[in-house]
Parts: C-alpha cells; sequence; structure tokens
C-alpha cells in the first residue's frame, strides 16, 4: 500500500503546538451566541475565498445575494458553483472524511450542473498549465481509483498516530497531486482539509482556513510545486500548519472575539452582510424594532464604539443620505 512521503520537522512540531494553544483559547474566550455569529460568516469567507481561488468572479456581497436567494447578474456557473459549495458547506458537520463514499457523495454536490462526472473519478487525462506549459501531468486516470482508495487506507491507519493538523496536510497535498476528479479538485481538497479538522476540534467548522489559502494563492501554488520537484510533502504542510495558525489569530484578536458582543450587538450583526451599507430604518425594520432609541442604545451604538459598524458619511451624522456599513 501506498504511503505518503514525509518528515516531521520542529517546524511542524512548534506549529501544531501553537495551533492547539489558540485553539483552546478561542474555545474559552467566546460564547455560544458568538460561535453561532462566527460559523455563519466563516461559511461566507470560506466559500468566497475558496472559488475566487478557481477564479470565480463573483464579489463577496454577491456570493452573500446568491446565498440568501436575491437575484445576481452574474455568470450562470458562477453562481452555480457558490449554490453547490453552499450547500456542500452546510453539510461539513455531517461528513465523515475517513469514508471515501462521503467524499464522492460532496463531490457529487459541489459540481452538480457542472460537470458530467459529478461525485466520479475521473477518466480521462488531466494536467496543469501555465499557458501553453504544462507544468504538472496529475498520475493516469486508470491509477485514480487504486491511488484514492490507497490514500483512504493510509488516511484510517495513520488517524490515531499521526496528529490530525498533520495529517489533514498531507491528505491535502496528496489529494491535488492525485487529481482524482475532472474539475472541482482544489475546492475538494480544501474543504476536505476542514472535514478532517472539524472531527478533531468542531472549532474549525468557523475557522475560515480557505482565506488564509487566498491571500497567500501564489505561495500555495509553490509549496505544491515544490513538494512535487521534492517528493514529499514537507513545504506544503509546513505552509498548511502556518495559515492555519494565522487564520485562528485573526480570530482571536478580531472585535467580535476580544469585545464580547451581547446578545443585540450580535442579532444585529447577524442581520447584516460584509460592507453592504444600510439606512438606520431598514436595520429596524430585519430586526423587527419600533424604537428608534431602544435600537441605537441597545444594537447600534454599542457596535459603533467598538469599530465594527460605522457610518458612511461620519462627518455628517445626520445626513439623509448616511448609511451603516459592516467592516468586521
Amino acid at each position: 500500500m501506498y504511503n505518503p512521503p514525509f518528515e516531521i520537522t520542529n517546524k511542524m512540531l512548534n506549529l501544531v503546538s501553537k495551533i492547539s494553544e489558540n485553539v483552546e483559547k478561542i474555545n474559552f474566550q467566546i460564547n455560544q451566541e458568538t460561535k453561532v455569529h462566527l460559523r455563519r460568516n466563516s461559511k461566507i469567507k470560506s466559500i468566497h475565498s475558496s472559488l475566487k481561488i478557481e477564479a470565480n468572479s463573483l464579489s463577496l456581497n454577491q456570493i452573500n445575494d446568491v446565498i440568501n436567494g436575491k437575484l445576481v447578474i452574474g455568470d450562470r456557473r458562477e453562481i452555480q458553483e457558490v449554490k453547490n459549495a453552499y450547500e456542500a458547506y452546510n453539510k461539513l458537520s455531517d461528513i465523515n472524511p475517513y469514508k471515501i463514499n462521503d467524499l464522492n457523495e460532496i463531490h457529487l454536490i459541489m459540481t452538480k450542473h457542472l460537470i458530467e462526472q459529478a461525485g466520479k473519478f475521473r477518466n480521462s487525462e488531466v494536467g496543469v498549465f501555465e499557458g501553453d506549459r504544462c507544468i504538472f501531468m496529475a498520475p493516469s486516470h486508470t491509477n485514480v481509483s487504486r491511488l484514492m482508495n490507497d490514500l483512504f487506507k493510509w488516511l484510517n491507519k495513520e488517524k490515531d498516530n499521526i496528529h490530525p493538523l498533520i495529517l489533514s496536510s498531507i491528505f491535502h497535498y496528496e489529494f491535488v497531486f492525485i487529481h482524482p476528479y475532472a474539475d472541482g479538485n482544489g475546492r475538494m481538497a480544501r474543504l476536505w482539509h476542514t472535514a478532517i479538522l472539524c472531527k478533531w476540534k468542531p472549532i474549525f467548522e468557523f475557522i475560515p482556513i480557505e482565506s488564509e489559502i487566498e491571500k497567500y494563492q501564489n505561495e500555495y501554488y509553490k509549496a505544491i510545486s515544490k513538494c512535487h520537484v521534492n517528493g514529499n510533502s514537507n513545504i506544503f504542510i509546513e505552509f498548511m500548519l502556518t495559515q492555519i495558525n494565522m487564520a485562528l489569530e485573526n480570530i482571536i484578536n478580531s472585535s467580535v472575539v476580544n469585545n464580547y458582543l451581547s446578545e443585540y450587538e450580535l442579532r444585529l450583526l447577524n442581520c447584516m452582510e460584509f460592507n453592504t451599507p444600510y439606512t438606520l430604518i431598514k436595520l429596524m425594520e430585519m430586526l423587527n424594532l419600533k424604537s428608534k432609541e431602544t435600537f441605537r442604545k441597545n444594537y447600534l451604538h454599542p457596535l459603533m464604539e467598538k469599530g465594527i459598524v460605522e457610518m458612511t458619511i461620519p462627518d455628517k451624522p445626520k445626513s439623509k443620505n448616511q448609511r451603516y456599513i459592516r467592516n468586521n
């Protein structure tokens, strides 16, 4: 049986230790209401970032609108990608990441109405091209089924021996190397990475690791390429552990966590999409509130004081064109 080549380095061990500490910090710092808030926002950010890596041009606001059932003018395929990804990420907590059947079922959801081979391994050769030059040729399609079965056998054999942070990173790299599907490999690799981590610590359901990868997209692909050359996944494991730790630190340092938001503040934030301007009346309507004084005192002003919500025209607070925007 194939065993993915890798070595445990001191850098990996140090990062695993830091990540474990940060996970415990987050579990200690945030209450259930904040978790619900973070889970929802993480899902939207993860979908936006993972699709953006694959050249989907829809903005965060457009993705919000698609998810909320609003009309969005855009490429039909890109809109379908969002709908599929949202359905797939909604099943994150139900996935058994150690079952190959679950993998195919989620791929079917992720690529339905997009490719003919949704939920099935590819039956043709694929390569990664830079212009007209092929920079990586995936294993032959005749070997894909065997390689994927070997990968899952290894995953199940080692899940109690290798730390989940390292195990998930190795799987991510090996999955990308095998490139088992005709399309959707990157999206599936990133989602499955998160699924493995969620089995270890459920808190990863609302840690948008994909957002950190998207910020360092060039480095992500460079790490994969170097591993192809080196013949092991060491560089990619270290890269992914670094991104996961950064994602956790961003959560720890965020005002949503540090300010221990009240139930009122969280209710308002859950109504507001990122970078979308709202009138005061609209926000009150969404919360079913009648009193402006109550709304300002309990909902709006506390969030403005914490810098989470801002005015679009701060120099003219009473302007009839005033809108409120969420930036965190």
